[in-house]
């Protein structure tokens, strides 16, 4: 069984951020991406994401809700230090 979650956090920037986490986390893990979406694969889940005019959608999927959650907090973590000139409202769905 599994356990998901997603987000769209609205910026001008999803495309930019969508490639710098990607780039970011290929040196660590299992990473695709073309310029509108791509996946990166963590021990404890794997993040989808897809860049849009609307923003930056994340969908995250792991095999229980504390893996879930760890995903969701290194997605957010990334996305603030990346965002640092921009105020991004980060606030995930059940």
């Amino acid at each position: 069984m599994t356990v998901s979650s997603s987000i769209l956090i609205k910026t001008r920037s999803a495309g930019g951020y969508l490639q710098r986490l990607c780039k970011h986390f290929a040196h660590k893990t299992d990473v695709e991406f073309t310029e509108e979406s791509g996946w990166i694969a963590f021990d404890f889940g794997r993040a989808y994401l897809l860049a849009d005019a609307d923003g930056l959608m994340v969908r995250g999927v792991a095999e229980n809700a504390e893996d879930l959650a760890r995903l969701k907090r290194v997605i957010v973590l990334h996305l603030e230090c990346f965002a640092f000139r921009e105020a991004l409202t980060i606030d995930w769905e059940i």
